[in-house]
């Protein structure tokens, strides 16, 4: 292994090439381990979802959000419901405004064909 290319004449060291690689290798899982690796969960909602419910799924986004996680909110609109995307916008702010001691967002809640759906970032701690 080269330690000082640059210094006349060059320095360089002997090794196991083998035990080189194994080491490497072992270091490389050691980062991995100590990585975070964040998940998305998702929470779904309707447009006549009652308060019990939603206050069910509010309780497990804050569990995503302690853990973690982000969470995708997605509130899935069928048949007339489409008409009304307005109320549905507010049904996710809603749900939203109730988790920002837990999570941020970036941005809006957006209309995506059926679907209003918005990302909650958690907190950093």
């Amino acid at each position: 292994m080269l330690m000082a290319g640059g210094a006349k004449p060059p320095v360089c060291r002997l090794l196991d090439y083998g035990k080189f690689k194994y080491d490497t290798l072992k270091k490389e899982k050691e980062m991995k381990k100590a990585q975070k690796i964040v998940e998305t969960k998702e929470v779904r909602l309707s447009m006549t979802i009652e308060e019990h419910d939603k206050a069910y799924r509010i309780s497990s986004a804050q569990k995503f959000l302690q853990a973690g996680d982000k969470v995708k909110i997605t509130l899935r609109m069928k048949g007339r419901e489409q008409a009304y995307a307005n109320k549905a916008k507010e049904i996710v702010k809603e749900f939203v405004s109730r988790l920002s001691e837990f999570g941020t967002t970036d941005k809006e809640p957006e209309h995506m064909g059926r679907n209003i759906m918005v990302v909650v970032n958690p907190i950093k701690k």
